[in-house]
């Protein structure tokens, strides 16, 4: 496994800076960001130059691009909300051959207006996930066209919020082009040791052949969410599945600050 990091954890809009700062850290890999060059996560547009800068940036630095976030609200509640994000995904997509990556992360979705990682109690709604369903058709028919994959991510407060509904949700799209990003610290909000340990080995069971990417934060024992290594997450336990399942790809970091890097990699690589 390579050990990543989202590169927003590091401040700056020039991706030469941000991914010198990640291998600084200690980091051989990214999941990139838009903000990371100066533009909105979903930017409207990538003009060629932006795109050189960035495959330029990861270069030079010896950081691979293991992802770029492509995250919107799939099953916002305004179907022209939705339209929009899709638009903007065609955009990344269209961008990720001349960056350097075939993975964009995407976010399945809350029937929340205003926050796409709120739970709402409409999310188990049948009209919830129909719109979600058909939203994720016509991303992977724009992941079909740009030969790129689309990561998704069981995630509490999302449609899509258990490897169960992961595991429904890659039958029902079929095809090749949908992958999964497993967090173990997005299946449980509080739990004890043998569930949470339940819980990561249903995900694995579930998911392996199909998880491209693991993540990696943590819980406090109350919930919140804390830096790898700092709280109830065992990641001794879920790094020992995912290598069980046969799994090679990249773990990437987050939840932390710019601060706690170089700490996060330590933890990590000794686990790994």
């Amino acid at each position: 496994m390579r050990l990543g990091i989202f590169a927003k954890t590091f401040p700056g809009s020039e991706p030469a800076v941000v991914l010198d700062a990640v291998r600084a850290a200690g980091f051989s890999t990214a999941q990139y960001n838009f903000a990371c060059s100066g533009l909105p996560s979903m930017p409207e547009a990538v003009s060629s130059e932006v795109a050189d800068a960035i495959a330029a940036a990861s270069r030079k630095s010896g950081v691979q691009l293991c992802a770029v976030s492509g995250t919107y609200n799939m099953a916002h509640p305004d179907p022209t909300v939705r339209a929009d994000g899709l638009r903007r995904l065609e955009v990344i997509a269209s961008s990720c051959a001349a960056i350097g990556t075939d993975i964009v992360t995407l976010c399945t979705g809350t029937r929340d207006a205003e926050d796409q990682w709120r739970h709402h109690p409409d999310n188990g709604s049948p009209e919830a996930w129909r719109d979600m369903v058909a939203e994720m058709e016509k991303a992977a028919a724009i992941a079909e066209r740009h030969g790129i994959r689309l990561g998704i991510e069981p995630e509490l407060a999302n449609i899509v919020s258990s490897a169960p509904l992961a595991r429904r949700l890659l039958d029902e799209i079929g095809g090749d082009r949908l992958v999964i990003v497993l967090d173990p610290a997005n299946l449980f909000e509080v739990a004890d040791l043998p569930e949470q340990r339940r819980l990561v080995d249903e995900a694995i069971d579930l998911l392996a052949p199909d998880i491209a990417m693991g993540h990696a934060k943590d819980r406090n024992a109350d919930g919140s969410f804390a830096t790898a290594g700092k709280g109830v997450v065992d990641f001794r336990h879920y790094i020992g599945r995912l290598r069980s399942a046969g799994f090679d790809g990249d773990l990437v970091a987050h939840g932390l600050d710019s601060g706690e890097a170089s700490g996060v990699a330590k933890f990590l690589r000794d686990l790994l």
